[in-house]
């Protein structure tokens, strides 16, 4: 197990983590690991505000452009292409807004396989009768789960009791728990709301005028449309649906900015919830230096 901590900076998008990251990994010896699960994908560059190579200013970043525009993203996939870097770098910087991705990097979080033949049953279970005989089951065999998942949640129904099917063990097993693999120090970002919906309209103009629109018609010869997760990210379903001519490009943009904004909302409520995030300011004009701080202060011994 590694003795040094990994340095995680999170927070909500627009937040500046990227910046922040780069910075950190200068001071110290970094290298930055991807944590933003839409930044995995190969050729969506401009609706991620993936950075360029100048502006990565020679830190060597991991887990970018790792998947086609067809994959369907896969929590355990990152976290086996994760655990390997982090073991190997001596200062790996984590970074993103993906709250899922920063949990599976660094704390004690279970895949379960999958059955599709359990799965095709339990869905056919869900069709004919709805959700609500599906959670009584639940209910009774994995109380702990049921209180966790919401009655309406079928999908979610499904899953769980295809693992305790599967594995004979409660699914509240395999659930998120703070319960770290590796001693972290975790660094959030945070923007007071009316600022953060500022820069969020900011960043989407910005990134129209980048490209964006030309992006997801290039990315759409490469099967866009098709893949699960993909063609669902911010912005990119909206853009198709202008290309697509459902929308007018002025929709396009105006639900882009809506919808992020709800997503940046979902994110810090996510990161607000982990009590070993750091909260700093991200306009602090010492941000860096009170960053490092915040890691000399927990470093092991």
């Amino acid at each position: 197990m590694r003795q040094q901590p990994v340095i995680a900076v999170v927070g909500p998008t627009a937040a500046g983590k990227s910046d922040l990251a780069v910075d950190l990994a200068l001071r110290l010896g970094g290298e930055c690991v991807n944590a933003d699960s839409m930044q995995l994908y190969r050729g969506m560059d401009v609706g991620t505000a993936k950075l360029s190579l100048d502006e990565r200013r020679g830190v060597p970043h991991h887990l970018l452009d790792v998947w086609d525009v067809t994959v369907t993203a896969s929590v355990a996939e990152y976290q086996k292409l994760a655990r390997p870097l982090l073991d190997a770098l001596a200062v790996p910087v984590l970074v993103g807004g993906s709250g899922l991705y920063v949990r599976a990097a660094l704390d004690d979080l279970e895949f379960p396989g999958t059955d599709p033949a359990i799965r095709a049953r339990l869905e056919a279970e869900l069709a004919e009768g709805g959700p609500a005989p599906l959670y009584e089951r639940l209910r009774v065999r994995d109380p702990a789960a049921a209180a966790a998942i919401l009655p309406s949640n079928g999908r979610r129904i499904v899953r769980a009791l295809e693992v305790i099917e599967l594995s004979g063990r409660p699914f509240s097993a395999t659930m998120p728990s703070y319960e770290a693999v590796y001693p972290s120090v975790q660094i959030g970002l945070e923007v007071p709301r009316p600022e953060l919906d500022e820069r969020i309209a900011v960043r989407v103009e910005r990134m129209w005028a980048a490209g964006l629109v030309g992006e997801v018609r290039a990315l759409l010869g490469q099967g866009l449309a098709e893949g699960r997760t993909a063609g669902r990210a911010l912005g990119y379903a909206q853009v198709m649906r202008f290309l697509a001519g459902e929308w007018a490009e002025e929709r396009a943009f105006e639900e882009t900015v809506r919808a992020t904004r709800r997503f940046a909302r979902r994110q810090e409520s996510w990161f607000r919830r982990d009590p070993r995030v750091r909260w700093l300011p991200y306009d602090a004009p010492d941000l860096l230096e009170r960053s490092l701080a915040e890691i000399a202060g927990r470093q092991p011994g």
